[in-house]
């Protein structure tokens, strides 16, 4: 009887601790225009609980009573809500934060305080602690290697409350580090480790654990609640930041970025003409802001200035007439050179609604090999793709095939009415294998090509880190596959994930020849801004091989040079030449190019002499007035061969700059300081971030302040 009575006492108090227990749901809205937001951060705070907002900003939550939901999102003002009894539904409007956004300090992931100013628990182990003493190495050697001395034995005896285990069941397996007071509800039972600003992947700790005690200055660890907060909860554990001598210690990191020789300055008396293919993609942006929010040096060639500036969206009119896009010109001052000035030229497609874009004909192609094994990788770009997934009508059409160390389809094309069992296909893939990158673009045309529809949109999607390293794999080889595979009138747009392996190089490429664009996806944010509120220019052409031919006035201009786009350079020739593949615009996309000038009779440092030519006429015909430049374009509507040609021409008396332009001006100015641009007289990043401040303008979306903040970020690395 007594049983009976202890276990009727223990069914009630679960019962009460699951009656306690709430599945939350809701809406999340902005409070302006009330359109949902997808992808806002949604936490119960001091617990690991968390999940996001899906595209029609709904979301689904377990918490208990009196805790707190924390809504977080870019460019909006923070919510936090607590759960009360009968609450089971809570919906939040979140107004932007646009005009404080760019006060936000990263605290984490970059940003190095002093240890003074750190209000919660730092324990630390000196440099001279972590290295063996003298009779220690002598021990050492004698023992021939038995030491067990090493970066995870460090803190063993010195901070308060790490305890420290070795599984010595297994050859060479590691030790476990477990700090005192940090939550024990994941099953992550290794903490964070942080060096030199940088996160570790748990499959890195290893490498970590066995660094040479000598490269360390110092090992702070973090084992209160409000420290591991700033790293969120993959700090559930604790956090042990390592900082090394250098500062800029790097784990494996096979990031390959094509070469990029910065633009001269060219004679116009000598070389009159600059070509050069549009450039739609804004990869380099994303990845730049990835690097900057995780504190890692930026290598130059990973800066390409035109993808920076064209992440923005400026305020071009929509076109008027036949032609797909309107042109726009401007030109002022240049903010880093009082002796040049700027000229801006801006293209803006054609808007077309989603419901009139043509049926599509889509094949998801995804890396599911082992490097995309990670949380910023595969499981990113399955929430990713359910954003596109959401908004296929019913005549549009999806095949999925995915690759590892061999490639097939695991979805056969199916109606964009059928969502779940679309998004059910997304959920059941897994990542393992070598990358048999080749095969699955073999297998992906071909689907597409058995599915063509005329007069339609087709068009292959990959994504992936772009390791390639089965079959097919060179970037050469991969060329020429995606040039022979642009002959079907398929298109091909490439969206890359993940760090440390991500082959920007090898996307480029694939993008470029495969008339297609290239985006990175860092966060949800950014897939939402390419697959959700891009989607048509994203996944739909309204021009093909899109070229630009600048022609400059020799009594008005002395010299000039292009700013970025250093791999799209064309020969003047190729301008004419149908047969030359150059970039797509996509619907309601824009494409501004940026060009420095030396005006005529102006003595600049950047010229050198060149001597008088014999046979060419040095005298310069001033019959055409104020004109400063005449600017051609050409390009193909998307399912024909031939070239149309339209012509501008920018007088010097259209001499009143707009926002856009200075704004455009920063982000030049601050691409060319991360590549440490030989061209630039001012380098100071307060007078970057004040011109880009003062011209902000509209920033609905919050970009703008946000790319402020990266650059005050980028000021503390």
């Amino acid at each position: 009887m007594k049983s009976l009575h202890y276990f009727m006492i223990l069914f009630l108090i679960t019962g009460i601790l699951q009656a306690q227990e709430l599945t939350i749901t809701g809406t999340v809205t902005e409070n302006n225009t009330n359109d949902p937001i997808p992808g806002v951060n949604i936490l119960i705070k001091a617990t690991t609980t968390r999940t996001q907002t899906d595209f029609d900003g709904n979301y689904k939550i377990k918490a208990n009573i009196g805790d707190v939901v924390s809504f977080s999102f870019v460019g909006y003002e923070s919510e936090e809500i607590e759960v009360k009894k009968g609450s089971s539904i809570i919906n939040v409007t979140m107004g932007i934060f646009a005009a404080q956004l760019e006060e936000v300090v990263v605290t984490a992931y970059g940003a190095r305080k002093a240890r003074k100013s750190l209000s919660y628990a730092v324990s630390a182990v000196s440099s001279e602690s972590i290295s063996m003493s003298r009779a220690e190495r002598r021990k050492a050697r004698k023992a021939r290697k038995k030491s067990n001395t090493s970066l995870i034995n460090a803190p063993s005896g010195r901070v308060a409350g790490v305890n420290i285990t070795s599984n010595t069941s297994y050859a060479n397996s590691n030790s476990s580090l477990q700090i005192r007071g940090a939550s024990t509800t994941s099953h992550i039972q290794q903490p964070l480790y942080v060096i030199d600003g940088m996160p570790v992947d748990i499959k890195d700790i290893s490498k970590v654990q066995q660094m040479n005690p000598s490269k360390i200055a110092d090992v702070q660890v973090l084992k209160d609640k409000k420290a591991t907060s700033l790293y969120g909860s993959r700090a559930a554990q604790g956090c042990i930041i390592i900082t090394t001598h250098k500062g800029n210690y790097k784990l494996d990191n096979n990031e390959s970025y094509k070469e990029i020789v910065e633009n001269n300055f060219e004679k116009v008396q000598t070389s009159p003409l600059s070509t050069f293919s549009i450039d739609v993609d804004k990869a380099s942006y994303s990845n730049v802001r990835r690097m900057i929010n995780n504190g890692q040096q930026i290598p130059a060639d990973a800066v390409k200035i035109e993808e920076m500036i064209n992440y923005f969206e400026y305020d071009y009119k929509q076109p008027k007439g036949d032609h797909p896009f309107a042109i726009h010109t401007e030109y002022g001052k240049t903010p880093w050179n009082k002796e040049t000035q700027l000229v801006k030229i801006g293209l803006k497609g054609k808007e077309v609604p989603q419901d009139a874009i043509p049926a599509s004909n889509l094949v998801f192609l995804l890396d599911v090999s082992g490097s995309m094994n990670q949380a910023n990788k595969l499981p990113l770009l399955k929430r990713a793709f359910k954003l596109l997934v959401n908004q296929l009508r019913e005549k549009d059409k999806v095949a999925i095939v995915v690759y590892a160390g061999a490639a097939g389809m695991v979805l056969e094309p199916t109606s964009g009415a059928y969502k779940n069992e679309i998004n059910q296909a997304l959920d059941n893939i897994s990542a393992g294998g070598s990358t048999a990158g080749g095969a699955g673009i073999q297998l992906a045309y071909k689907i597409a090509q058995e599915n063509f529809i005329k007069n339609g949109n087709n068009r292959v999607i990959l994504a992936t880190d772009g390791d390639f390293n089965v079959g097919i794999s060179s970037d050469k080889d991969m060329k020429t596959l995606i040039e022979e595979k642009r002959k079907s009138g398929v298109f091909l747009t490439c969206l890359g994930f993940g760090m440390n392996n991500y082959k920007d190089s090898k996307l480029e490429i694939l993008a470029d020849k495969g008339n297609g664009n290239h985006a990175y996806i860092d966060t949800m944010q950014e897939a939402q801004r390419v697959l959700g509120k891009e989607f048509g220019g994203t996944l739909y052409t309204i021009a093909k091989d899109v070229k630009i031919q600048v022609e400059f006035n020799p009594a008005k201009v002395q010299a000039y040079r292009l700013i970025g786009y250093e791999n799209r350079m064309l020969a003047d020739e190729d301008f004419v030449d149908d047969t030359k593949d150059a970039g797509e615009l996509g619907s309601g996309h824009t494409v501004t190019a940026l060009y420095e000038v030396i005006p005529a009779g102006i003595k600049s440092k950047y010229l050198k002499h060149i001597p008088d030519l014999k046979y060419t006429g040095s005298q310069t015909n001033k019959t055409f007035g104020d004109e400063l430049l005449t600017v051609k374009f050409r390009y193909k509507r998307p399912q024909e061969n031939k070239s149309i040609e339209m012509v501008h021409i920018l007088n010097t008396e259209e001499n009143k700059v707009s926002k856009d332009f200075k704004f455009a001006a920063s982000v030049a100015w601050f691409g060319m300081k991360i590549r440490k641009s030989k061209y630039i007289n001012n380098e100071q990043i307060k007078d970057i971030v004040a011109l880009a401040e003062e011209n902000r303008a509209s920033d609905n979306q919050g970009y703008r302040a946000e790319f402020i903040r990266l650059m005050s970020s980028y000021q503390t690395l």
